[in-house]
């Protein structure tokens, strides 16, 4: 990431021209303009931040693969004015309208470049969007009169389940004034699920271990994130629930002594899943595990086992590689 660089004096008379946040609250830009839009205003608390919105939010910008694809999926490209920080292609079905919003960086953007967007909402995917030592902090965005929203995976106030999808996906929808669409996306998503259901009906879970990536220790999915739900909803054990947050390192003595039966190899950035293969057939702690004996393997993108629309797909396809005999 990029260290933040003196804002420079057309940005700072821009930052000024943005509407200052009134009683601790971040306020949209566009209240000032008019009366507010039907059901409006709304007020939202979100992982220890509260936003007021006289409006829709007209100029957002997502940033992480999974908060753009809600953004996309409830057909909000026409309000945004940005995106960035992609772990994965688009989903088919949303890269047309993707095409049609500005990418402001292959990461993370700088502050400066965010207000030199215009925004009146930033939604990011991960807590690293706000990263206060980036001077991204929500902190600076609600100073510049700029709402946010994080994603609540990142700040859970129990278990993260399918029900958090769905609460995630109608809270962007109402901030938008599109609780219809919300309603069919979720419906459809649940759709996917049901099938699954179905199909595993009666079935012995597989003991699972989640291997994202390491080699002095491995980093895996714990019991805190939507990971863990995942594995259940498709036909499995998480061995690593007990891990007390969304993702946290083990040792791989850990590893052989709870016996995985399968291993799920979460697929992203510059180390391929062969890679991460053979580096889990070459360690000698695993060598008695059972996954590892009969090379047992199952792999999910990294932007499908975060909180998003992904996640019933997600379910479908690791029950069918832990699961083929109930999908022939």
């Amino acid at each position: 990431m990029r260290g933040i660089r003196p804002l420079s004096s057309l940005l700072a008379v821009a930052a000024v021209l943005l509407v200052p946040a009134c009683g601790g609250k971040a306020q949209d830009r566009t209240a000032a303009s008019g009366p507010g839009a039907k059901g409006f205003p709304v007020t939202v608390s979100n992982c220890g931040v509260e936003s007021t919105y006289q409006r829709p939010p007209q100029r957002a910008v997502s940033l992480n693969q999974h908060a753009t694809e809600v953004m996309l999926a409830l057909g909000l490209e026409k309000s945004m004015v940005g995106t960035g920080y992609l772990d994965d292609k688009i989903l088919p079905e949303y890269q047309a309208a993707f095409e049609s919003v500005k990418v402001l960086s292959k990461q993370y953007p700088s502050f400066e470049t965010l207000l030199a967007a215009e925004p009146d909402f930033v939604y990011g995917g991960f807590g690293s969007t706000f990263d206060e030592k980036e001077g991204r902090s929500r902190t600076a965005f609600t100073k510049a009169g700029v709402n946010t929203r994080l994603n609540i995976e990142e700040c859970p106030a129990g278990p993260v389940t399918m029900a958090t999808v769905d609460e995630e996906i109608r809270t962007v929808a109402k901030i938008f004034g599109v609780p219809d669409r919300a309603e069919e996306q979720v419906d459809k998503l649940h759709g996917t699920l049901d099938r699954v259901d179905g199909k595993l009906a009666g079935v012995a879970p597989a003991r699972l271990f989640v291997y994202d990536s390491g080699d002095k220790t491995a980093f895996t999915a714990g019991g805190k994130g939507i990971g863990n739900e995942l594995i259940k909803r498709a036909g499995g054990v998480n061995l690593f629930a007990d891990v007390d947050k969304a993702f946290g390192d083990v040792s791989f003595e850990q590893v052989a002594e709870r016996a995985p039966e399968v291993i799920v190899i979460y697929d992203y950035g510059d180390q391929h899943v062969e890679d991460k293969k053979r580096f889990l057939l070459a360690n000698p702690a695993l060598k008695d595990v059972p996954a590892i004996k009969n090379q047992r393997f199952a792999v999910l993108p990294l932007s499908s086992t975060v909180l998003g629309v992904r996640v019933p797909a997600a379910v479908e396809s690791l029950a069918r590689q832990i699961h083929p005999d109930r999908f022939r």
